[in-house]
């Protein structure tokens, strides 16, 4: 089978290998589509660790398929079964594991970070996913392209559930990328009222309002002001960093609204993820400021079913696609910021 393999920084190759081997209690998944993310991006760019010329991997952790092949061991999935497939796997016995949060384990793994994941022909699920409820059935309704997004909706949904949005409540998005359009969906379902979203490149914005025509663009380059214009004084309820920026979540503190809530969504590079906090702000406003990262299987699942219902609709992020073979044409489109996402397709499904 084809598979993009990383061997080190910059050391990128599309490599023939073998169709995985599975054991009893594992599934053998021939690919549909899986999506780059940016974290894909700076993988290739900069390494990882433990990966090198002696321990590569398959990357991609964005992925949907069909199943090929179960082992003896399995039930509830046969061969021609649709599946996604959430990549973050715990050792499934400590606290955060117990509760559902597998992607918070301390022996946190995750096909395509740090084991092999969805770039190839053929995608070998591990018996720990499979009882972890990684590998997700999908109608038929629903397009490989959406379900190799499944995971990073569920990314943006975790945040969302970290920070809470409530009924009317304004909401502002920083970062126009595939991620920014991703929280303005979901925060309207949770029935915010006012949208507003900012970025430095008007080209992405406007991508973002052609998706969403009720989000409110605010001026980037005057941001503090322009929010206080739209808000009568009051600054918004929710603010949302949607970007891996120092300085956008140092601004946002000036942002916000009594009681208001701050997500920093974005993670800075090692090395520069300190940050100067507007400490009386914080103190005198009772703002509330949080994190998250990753998701876990479950918040894969509701992806999932408002997918599945027609409250989310997905497609409209597939910027373009590419076959495996073109894996490296579709990075500089990816990595270019011309589009949302970026999906690779297998041909494996009708009208792929």
């Amino acid at each position: 089978m084809l598979a993009v393999k990383i061997y080190g920084k910059k050391d990128i190759r599309i490599v023939e290998c073998d169709i995985p081997q599975i054991s009893p209690d594992e599934i053998l998944v021939k690919t549909s589509a899986a999506a780059i993310c940016g974290s894909d991006l700076r993988m290739m760019e900069n390494g990882y660790h433990g990966i090198d010329e002696a321990h590569p991997i398959i990357l991609g952790h964005e992925m949907c398929g069909v199943i090929a092949k179960t082992g003896e061991n399995v039930s509830g999935y046969k061969a021609g079964d649709r599946v996604a497939i959430a990549p973050n796997i715990g050792c499934g016995h400590c606290k955060n594991c117990l509760e559902g949060d597998y992607h918070l384990c301390g022996e946190y793994q995750a096909m395509g970070i740090n084991m092999d994941g969805g770039f190839a022909q053929y995608i070998r699920v591990p018996k720990k996913a499979l009882e972890q409820g990684n590998v997700i059935l999908i109608d038929d309704n629903v397009s490989a392209e959406e379900a190799a997004i499944f995971e990073p909706a569920a990314c943006v949904l975790n945040g969302q559930e970290q920070i809470g949005i409530h009924k009317g409540e304004d909401v502002l998005i920083i970062g126009a990328g595939p991620i920014g359009i991703l929280h303005g969906l979901l925060a309207r379902l949770q029935g915010a009222g006012r949208i507003f979203l900012s970025d430095l490149s008007q080209a992405r914005v406007q991508k973002c309002i052609e998706l969403m025509p009720d989000i409110i663009p605010l001026d980037a380059e005057n941001l503090e002001q322009d929010v206080m214009e739209k808000t009568g004084g009051k600054g918004v309820d929710v603010c949302i960093t949607a970007c891996a920026a120092k300085a956008v979540q140092e601004t946002s503190f000036a942002l916000m609204n009594m009681k208001g809530r701050i997500l920093f969504f974005g993670g800075l590079p090692n090395g520069k993820d300190l940050i100067q906090m507007h400490s009386n702000l914080l103190h005198y406003k009772e703002l509330k400021v949080c994190g998250s990262t990753r998701c876990n299987a479950q918040q894969c699942r509701k992806i999932a079913s408002l997918v599945r219902e027609g409250k989310l609709d997905l497609k409209g992020l597939i910027s373009q696609k590419f076959e495996i073979q073109d894996f490296e044409e579709a990075v500089g489109y990816a990595a270019s910021g011309q589009g949302l996402k970026t999906v690779i397709l297998f041909k494996t499904e009708k009208g792929n």
